[in-house]
Order: structure tokens, then sequence, then C-alpha cells
């Protein structure tokens, strides 16, 4: 009986990709390398920064003028489809800053379709989650005392689940999502294989992680309390930094040298 061909792992499906230890305070100078990369590239980081803006502003300025919140679920599915995109364009240009290349727009665009079938892919199944999480919270909302002015202990019940199912919800999304878009744009793998590295790599780093996790929080709280405005800011502030947590955590056959 003939051998089995060997395995080929460059295209193993859903294969885990190792990961480096790091320390819990790494991620503030994922940030310091972050905003070398703001002053190295200020034009694209502007033009992605403003693209990025314009979907919470336009979130904030349509709850205020329809007075109705039923804007966000429409407006969150349509973040979710553009955002992951428009972040790989900023990935790729803190990738060009690493290889010593000058980025250019046309350069980081293309970028979007460097894997497309994984990028939207992703980007299909972050808006699943989004839209279970509404229903989920449609559900919840069920609980929500039918009385005026309701005391603490009535609102126990209501507080207690809506917080367990998004507490669940918000840290699966950032361990799926935290390298995902990274490994899915330099190595063109497959979105499992992207997905569960992600992962890993997440539970192998849980005490920086956690750290980005928060420094992430109140970033974007700091941005919406700005009315948006800060997001033109940071939101390349945050994809250069992910960029450079994806180099420093994600084990690569080479040293990179820039971490």
């Amino acid at each position: 009986m003939p051998a089995s061909p060997p395995i080929d792992k460059n295209t193993e499906f859903a294969r885990c990709l190792e990961s480096n230890r790091i320390s819990s305070l790494a991620p503030f100078h994922w940030l310091s390398l972050a905003i070398a990369d703001m002053v190295r590239a200020p034009m694209l980081s502007l033009i992605y920064g403003l693209v990025f803006t314009a979907i919470p502003v336009t979130i904030l300025y349509l709850i205020y003028q329809l007075d109705t919140h039923l804007v966000i679920l429409p407006a969150a599915v349509a973040f979710a489809l553009i955002g992951p995109a428009f972040a790989a364009g900023l990935y790729d240009v803190a990738w060009e800053l690493e290889k010593g290349h000058k980025p250019t727009l046309g350069h980081s665009l293309k970028s979007m379709f460097r894997n497309p079938a994984g990028e939207w892919g992703f980007a299909i199944l972050l808006m699943v989650i989004m839209i279970v999480w509404m229903r989920l919270a449609a559900l919840v909302h069920a609980l929500y005392p039918n009385v005026p002015n309701p005391t603490f202990e009535q609102l126990q019940s209501f507080l207690a689940l809506g917080s367990l199912i998004g507490g669940i919800l918000l840290m699966s999304v950032f361990a799926i999502s935290a390298f995902t878009p990274q490994i899915m744009m330099e190595r063109r793998v497959d979105i499992m294989t992207a997905v569960v590295s992600s992962i890993n790599a997440v539970k192998n780093n849980a005490s920086a992680m956690i750290v980005w996790a928060f420094i992430i929080l109140f970033l974007v709280l700091f941005g919406f309390a700005t009315g948006g405005t800060a997001f033109i800011v940071i939101m390349p502030l945050l994809s250069y930094a992910s960029w450079h947590g994806y180099i420093a955590i994600i084990k690569t056959k080479k040293p990179r040298g820039y971490e």
C-alpha cells in the first residue's frame, strides 16, 4: 500500500500559529511605536482616521436628529463590514514602514484584497456576532421592570444577565479579533487558522491582553465623549499598535526587529 503524501503545513486548515509570551505592560510600548508610525505617515493616518470618525459621528448625529436608537443596528452592521477592511489599510501602512518602504494610499487600499475570502469572511463573522448580541439584548430587555423608577433590587436580574451575556460576547470578540485580521492579511491563511491562532495568542498572554483591552476601552469611551472627533487620532493609533502587538506575539521564522 503506497504511503500517504506528507501534509503541507502551509496549507493545513485550522492550524495554530505559535505565539511568544510578552510582559504585561508591553501594550504601552505598542502605543509608543504607533505614535512614531503616525508621525512618519501623517497624511495616510489622517485619511483613514477621517473615514473611521465618520461612522461614530454619523451614528451620534442620527440618534440625535431622529430621536431613535433604531439606527444603531444597521450602522453597527455597516461598521462590522467595512471596519476590518479599512483597518487592513492601516496595517499595510505599518507593515510598509516596518520594511523601510514609503507607504502609499494605493498600496494600502490594495491590501484590502490580499486575502478577500478571509477578510470579508471575518467581517461577516463580526456582523453575525453583532446581530446575535442585538437579539440577546432585546430578550434581556424583557426582564426590565415594568414600573416607573425601579429600585436596584428590581433591576438585579436585568443587570446581572445583561452583564453576563455582554461580558462573554465582548471577551469572545476580543479574543477572536485581536490578531485575526493581521494574520490573514500578511500570511494569507484561512480564517479558521487566523481565528484559532488569535485565541491561542490571547490565552497565552492573558495579563498583557487584559491591559490592552482596557486601553482600547478607555480610548473608545474617550472618543465618544468627544463626540467622535477624537477617533481621527484614536483609530490609526489603535490600528498601528495592534500591528506591533501582532509582530511581538505571533512567532515568525525570522526575527523582525521592529517591535
